[in-house]
């Protein structure tokens, strides 16, 4: 871990940078993984299963036979974890459908918005390492409450061929039924513009790779939305001096095992903590199966003494992580102190991790500093808001004159005229 005191600000820029890479020679490759896809479809998927997963494919769609197998391969206890989380879910997610609200913004011209759920959505699933079958149930819940017709869900197939059962599991329980055993940035490329096997889709969703980022990112420019720019998973802890080490270092490492590119970042006015934390990062890591991961991803971390807690929060905001642990007395009444966050979590007893699989709140979230501008995936995420207008007769009389003056001014005459016309027919 590095350990930095008292930074002065104008070098916290600096100090909170991201861990860095070649973009210009990623975005070269994945911009022929995408070309290559348009282009040859499933048979540029299947070449990419050979290279990249090791495996020869016969056939890109997981069957139903493939789904019963995994189901009764997943155990019970798996099983009544991933429904009780589901259920959870679904409650916090339901409970951001919006009423349809008319408003009659001046007599006889009224106004109002609905919802309307996007016509098909793609879900990639990380699936190499750590199989996050978790992640169906972030995106596939706002899904199906927000009425998506079409969900195609992407994943990397092991040397075997096979798709992790609990991955299949979950889509089953869901209901989602189409699968591909495609991963990386020529997942995401077939989804965008559909192949044999995969269906073309409106919008793009999950968390990967700086490969599947760096896709996600590219083909915009195709017409395709995407949920949010993401990369490597991060998290800032910040301590009081009553904050437990052990479980601040549980919390870093959490995080830190999700990739060697991860980061994790600690604050605190308290300078008996820095060193607590370091021995606690350092007894866990020993014991952790993920160990050699989560050890460079460490390298890239910080243990950060400011001189307040005012400064720690103003620090945090300027990393602006995508997940924040407040290990601090009374920690909700704190909450006020946080501008830039893609997921907070108050006190010793709420660890991130249940964030991730089964208190509720969605765990894909914007990285890299994009909690400045960007939230987390939503039941909104899925939905296009359209708004709608009426305007009776006695409507256009009140708002339109207003119209007219506004279009001349313009000197868009067209504009002026449809109102213009309407209003000569209304006064006879």
């Amino acid at each position: 871990m590095n350990i930095l005191r008292l930074p002065a600000q104008k070098d916290w820029n600096n100090i909170l940078k991201r861990p860095t890479f070649d973009a210009q020679e990623l975005y070269g490759k994945v911009h022929a993984i995408i070309t290559s896809v348009k282009d040859k479809k499933d048979q540029a998927l299947l070449q990419y299963a050979a290279e990249f997963d090791g495996v020869q494919l016969k056939s890109l769609v997981v069957s139903e036979e493939e789904f019963q197998t995994a189901v009764a391969a997943v155990s019970n206890e798996l099983k009544q974890a991933i429904v009780q989380a589901k259920q959870n879910i679904e409650l916090f997610h339901s409970k951001q459908k919006e009423q349809i609200t008319k408003v009659e913004t001046m007599p006889g011209v009224t106004c109002w918005r609905k919802s309307v759920a996007i016509d098909k959505v793609g879900l990639y699933i990380p699936g190499g390492s750590a199989p996050l079958f978790s992640t169906i149930l972030m995106l596939g819940i706002p899904a199906a409450i927000a009425g998506c017709r079409e969900v195609v869900l992407c994943t990397p197939p092991d040397k075997s061929g096979n798709i992790h059962p609990a991955i299949l599991y979950t889509a089953s329980l869901l209901g989602i039924k189409k699968v591909i055993k495609a991963g990386g940035a020529q997942a995401i490329a077939a989804m965008t513009f559909g192949t044999e096997s995969v269906p073309a889709v409106y919008k793009i969703f999950g968390p990967g790779n700086q490969y599947v980022t760096a896709a996600k990112q590219l083909v915009i420019q195709y017409g395709v939305a995407i949920d949010m720019p993401a990369g490597p998973s991060e998290v800032a802890v910040i301590g009081d001096a009553d904050a437990d080490a052990e479980l601040i270092a549980a919390d870093l490492l959490s995080q830190a095992e999700h990739g060697s590119d991860s980061q994790v970042i600690f604050i605190t006015p308290v300078e008996a903590l820095l060193s607590k934390v370091e021995q606690a990062i350092e007894q866990q890591l020993r014991a952790l199966p993920r160990a050699a991961i989560a050890t460079k991803a460490i390298e890239n971390s910080k243990l950060i003494l400011v001189n307040n807690m005012d400064e720690a929060f103003a620090m945090s905001n300027a990393y602006a992580p995508e997940h924040l642990i407040l290990h601090i007395n009374e920690a909700e009444s704190w909450g006020d102190k946080v501008v830039n966050a893609g997921s907070v979590f108050l006190g010793a007893w709420t660890p991130e991790s249940a964030g991730d699989y089964a208190s509720g709140t969605n765990h894909t979230l914007p990285t890299n500093g994009y909690a400045r501008a960007y939230s987390g995936v939503s039941l909104d995420s899925f939905i296009k808001k359209i708004t709608f207008q009426h305007i009776s007769k006695e409507g256009l009389q009140n708002v339109g004159p207003i119209v007219e003056i506004m279009a001349e001014n313009e000197q868009l005459h067209a504009h002026k005229n449809a109102v213009t016309l309407r209003l000569k027919k209304i006064r006879g």
